[in-house]
C-alpha cells in the first residue's frame, strides 16, 4: 500500500468510525446532546423494531462498538461489517421518506453503509492497530460475523417492513433521528 492510500484509509476510518461511535453514545447514554436509551427505545418500538429497548440497545452498541473498532482499525473487518449491518436497518426505516436527507430520507445511512462496505473490503491500512501489529482475524471468525450481521440485519429490516409506516417518519421531538 502507498502512504497516500494508508492516509486515506485512516481518514475514512476516523470519520466514519468516530461519527458512528458518537451516534451510538447518543442513543445509549444521551452523550453529545443525544436522547438516551428510553426515547430511542420508544421510537424503535414505533418503527416496528421490537422489543424497542433491546433493539435500540443493540443498535447503539453496534454503532458505538463498530465505530470504535473501525476508528482504531482493530479486528478488521468486524467494525465496518457491524456498521454496514446497522446502516442497512437504518436505511430501511427511512424508506418512506425517499432518498434525500433533506426530507428525513435514507441518504445518510445509505452513504454510511457504502463507506463501511468500502472500508471492509479495503482493509484498515498500515496506520491502524491491525496494520501496526500485523494481526489478522481468522477467516472463519470473519465469515461467522458476516453471517450473524446479515441475519440480524435481515430480521430487523423484516420487522420494519412488516410495520410499513403509512406516512413518512418524522424527526423526534427530541431532535434525534430515531433510526440511524
Amino acid at each position: 500500500m502507498t502512504g497516500g492510500r494508508d492516509l486515506a484509509l485512516l481518514a475514512g476510518r476516523v470519520v466514519l468510525g468516530g461519527y458512528l461511535a458518537a451516534h451510538g453514545a447518543q442513543k445509549l447514554f444521551g452523550s453529545f446532546d443525544g436522547p438516551g436509551i428510553e426515547p430511542v427505545a420508544a421510537a424503535f418500538h414505533n418503527l416496528g423494531l421490537r422489543p424497542g429497548r433491546a433493539t435500540a440497545t443493540l443498535a447503539g452498541l453496534s454503532e458505538l462498538g463498530g465505530g470504535v473498532l473501525t476508528m482504531a482499525g482493530v479486528a478488521d473487518p468486524l467494525g465496518p461489517i457491524i456498521i454496514a449491518g446497522t446502516m442497512a436497518v437504518a436505511s430501511s426505516t427511512h424508506r418512506a421518506n425517499g432518498p434525500f436527507a433533506m426530507k428525513q430520507g435514507y441518504e445518510l445511512p445509505l452513504t454510511n453503509l457504502a463507506a463501511a462496505l468500502a472500508l471492509a473490503v479495503a482493509g484498515p491500512g498500515r496506520y491502524s492497530v491491525d496494520g501496526l501489529t500485523g494481526r489478522r482475524l481468522p477467516t472463519p471468525l470473519t465469515r461467522l460475523v458476516v453471517l450473524g450481521t446479515v441475519l440480524a440485519s435481515a430480521a430487523s429490516v423484516g420487522m420494519v417492513v412488516r410495520t410499513a409506516p403509512a406516512a413518512p417518519v418524522e424527526e423526534q421531538a427530541s431532535g434525534e433521528d430515531e433510526s440511524d
